[in-house]
């Protein structure tokens, strides 16, 4: 470690081996993430952590890395986009809900493992969820939006708060038409339907999901089907509602019937609807902006948990599309 003239440091003791590897990796792989993000030199020997650098980033690489500490005395696995995370909050004077990470389990997967949020952000759409009868969820890829929707309607079922669980999403063609596709209608949706299929065979297993499909207690369908239907005690989820035109978007909102409760997903920035079609998801969050028991939760980059490139590729676009939003008029920005 080089320590500049001046510098500032501070020591933190590390319990074990385990508690080590659980921050900084079997490798140390982790150690630069702090002098990247932070600027601080880290040097470990002997269970003893040793930080360097600027006063102001040694004091908050130390509240991180006393933070990270504690959700790995949990038994919780940290990994370089929950240190990048860990520290966004630190910086910005919220180190004191890092530990909020990954703290409840919110469901259990039929193998055993548990769900938890593991951003600020997917707790507060858990949150809204529990205290809204709708609740719209608007945010990338990779949030979280549909497995953690999917996951509570699970715990829901069980809890028996509710009779079935029905899942749809709009059959939108993005760059292959149904027609071109073999198969009769049932067989032609279904590869939109899949994703929802996984996180179901994830949450319940192939064996209980067939049995509780055949009981009628899941549904997956097309959103089409849901016309002129009432639905009561469930917990219907809308997938990919960005894709919904105004008229599907009333359509689906009216369903609700007693003793139900909605989750409405999508991301605004990948519209799949023809030129001149108004995405119903956008239309939505404007009207119902301000209509009591509706819950609008906004994710962002900082709330992917899929590999970290995928957050990088997010960010970049969101980027992107900023630049692209500052052009002068006249210029006509490219479309993805």
């Amino acid at each position: 470690m080089e320590k500049t003239e001046n510098a500032h440091i501070e020591l933190l003791n590390v319990d074990s081996p385990e508690q080590f590897i659980g921050m900084f990796g079997i490798r140390e792989e982790n150690i630069p993430l702090f002098k990247d993000e932070l600027g601080v030199d880290v040097f470990a020997r002997s269970g003893e952590i040793t930080l360097s650098g600027d006063p102001e980033k040694v004091a908050l690489a130390r509240t991180t890395l006393e933070k990270l500490q504690e959700i790995v005395m949990r038994g919780e696995t940290v990994d370089r986009t929950r240190i990048r995370y860990a520290i966004e909050l630190a910086s910005e004077g919220k180190a004191d809900r890092i530990g909020e990470i990954m703290r409840d389990v919110i469901a259990i997967t039929y193998r055993g493992r548990q769900v938890k949020c593991k951003t600020l952000g997917q707790k507060q759409y858990v949150d809204a969820i529990k205290q809204n009868t709708a609740t719209f969820a608007v945010g990338p890829a990779g949030t979280g939006k549909t497995y953690l929707a999917i996951a509570m309607a699970v715990v829901a079922l069980k809890n028996k708060e509710i009779e079935k669980i029905i899942l749809t999403r709009p059959a939108v063609e993005a760059g292959e038409k149904l027609g071109f596709l073999p198969g009769d209608l049932a067989q032609k949706v279904d590869p939109y339907l899949r994703p929802l299929y996984d996180a179901l065979h994830e949450m319940l297993g192939v064996d209980a999901y067939q049995r509780l499909l055949e009981r009628g207690a899941v549904e997956v369908a097309p959103l089409a089907y849901m016309r002129g239907r009432t639905l009561n005690d469930a917990f219907i989820i809308l997938d990919e509602a960005q894709n919904t035109t105004s008229e599907q978007m009333k359509m689906f909102l009216t369903r609700m019937g007693m003793g139900s409760k909605m989750v409405i997903t999508g991301d605004v920035t990948q519209i799949d609807l023809p030129a001149g079609k108004r995405s119903g998801l956008v239309e939505a969050l404007e009207v119902l902006k301000d209509v009591p028991d509706i819950g609008i939760v906004q994710l962002t980059h900082r709330d992917v948990v899929r590999h970290e490139l995928v957050q990088a590729i997010v960010r970049a676009y969101e980027k992107h599309a900023a630049k692209a939003d500052r052009k002068p008029r006249g210029v006509r920005p490219r479309s993805f």
